[in-house]
């Protein structure tokens, strides 16, 4: 086996973390291929409570290499941060690894990214995602290669700085100061060069000697920068190609496609919801904020939406991304349930339609509903399918039917023992 790819199938916020860390106990690198710290994995296992925002979830075994890799957008004080939090746990971070084509998230497009929030943006997490992502592909960013060579930052700022300082002006905003943007870089230099590398050459290099290579995605389908319900997106692609286009490595690669899928479906932020609860009646699935498996951001700590599970979204991430497994986390989340719904289909004015409409549309689609009972019955304590309640049985059968797809790995509570492994599926 060479390279596996884990990814959101919803909004994000689908445990993800959980079941890297899960994976990575047998991986020999783990990836982060795209995003920043605009959110958050989160991982309970015997080392403590972690949220992992920049490093791979694969850092908790010490045999894993782990390389944030080159489509990521990463902020060094957020970075150091999250290194020196795993340090305090005794975690080691020797195999951390960081791409040298990574892209560098500056001060000012923190700043920007908060002033056009104030001047009417979407809702994001005012961290200079966007922004950096942007500078991107405008080529007037820094990399990480450029920490390795202190004159070429240096040459690199004086040409950016009248362009950033426009813009900052443009939003009211204090103009940066060149010789304050040059000590931060110094400060980032001594404390990150010896972790950056030649990504591309690393990952070549596993992937040649037949290694297992672990990719992990931020966010979720729903959030992709083109495919997902635009402009409620992120700014990268969370989806499988995506890992194949940032590492630079052919798709013939990936041996296999594992899509996370909460076993009911939540959001953060604005945009079309169709199986939304209301508040009144998504308390059992919400949580109070008090335990780390509540339905509270793990990046931004708001309150998540809450919604029943939606068929046509999960046929719509396999069509994308082409999973060869699933793995279904929360559905101890579910037990107290007497009634379960599972959005079968959509009807827009009074006629069924197919697949995933438009972002304007998908406001005004009614859910089609299929009713299952509850099974109200404990399952954390379940090692093993054959254990789950029958009812549990069906609901996570009629998952696999309706999406086409086997689901072998079932969350049943937060830390990393609580998954049971379903090798029969379809």
């Amino acid at each position: 086996m060479s390279v596996k790819i884990v990814v959101g199938t919803q909004f994000g916020d689908e445990g993800k973390g959980k079941i890297v860390d899960y994976l990575a106990g047998e991986a020999d690198m783990a990836v982060r291929f795209q995003g920043g710290d605009n959110a958050g994995h989160t991982v309970i296992n015997d080392c403590g409570i972690f949220k992992l925002h920049l490093i791979p979830c694969g850092v908790f075994n010490e045999s894993c290499t782990c390389l944030i890799g080159t489509g990521t957008v990463v902020n060094p004080d957020v970075l150091i941060e999250e290194i020196d939090t795993l340090k305090q746990h005794g975690i080691s971070v020797e195999n951390l690894r960081i791409s040298d084509k990574a892209q560098i998230i500056m001060p000012y497009h923190i700043l920007m990214d908060e002033g056009m929030e104030k001047s009417g943006g979407i809702g994001t997490t005012k961290r200079g995602i966007g922004q950096a992502y942007a500078s991107k592909f405008l080529r007037k960013n820094l990399r990480f290669e450029d920490l390795l060579k202190p004159e070429t930052w240096q040459n690199k700022l004086r040409e950016y700085i009248s362009f950033i300082n426009v813009q900052l002006r443009y939003f009211g905003i204090p103009e940066e100061s060149e010789k304050k943007l040059m000590l931060k870089m110094r400060a980032w230099s001594d404390s990150l060069s010896p972790m950056v590398c030649d990504g591309f050459s690393l990952l070549h290099s596993f992937i040649d000697e037949d290694k297992l290579v672990l990719f992990e995605g931020q966010l979720g389908v729903m959030r992709d920068i083109d495919l997902g319900t635009y402009p409620y997106v992120t700014s990268s692609n969370p989806v499988a190609a995506y890992a194949a286009v940032s590492g630079g490595f052919p798709v013939s690669k990936i041996k296999e496609i594992c899509g996370v899928a909460k076993a009911f479906t939540s959001a953060v932020g604005d945009g079309p919801f169709p199986t939304e609860m209301k508040e009144s009646e998504s308390t059992l699935l919400q949580g109070s904020g008090e335990n780390p498996d509540d339905e509270y951001g793990a990046r931004t700590g708001r309150r998540r939406r809450i919604g029943w599970l939606d068929i046509p979204m999960l046929k719509y991430a396999h069509k994308v991304n082409g999973f060869t497994e699933l793995a279904l986390t929360k559905l101890d989340k579910m037990d107290a349930l007497k009634i379960i719904k599972i959005c079968i289909g959509y009807t827009l004015d009074g006629l069924a339609i197919n697949g995933l409409p438009d972002t304007d549309s998908l406001y005004h689609v009614v859910p089609v509903y299929k009713e299952f009972m509850g099974w109200q019955s404990p399952t954390t304590e379940c090692k093993t399918f054959d254990e789950l309640p029958e009812n549990a049985k069906n609901y996570i059968e009629f998952i696999e039917r309706q999406v086409g797809v086997p689901i072998h790995y079932i969350g049943n509570g937060p830390k990393r023992d609580k998954i049971i492994r379903h090798v029969v599926g379809l």
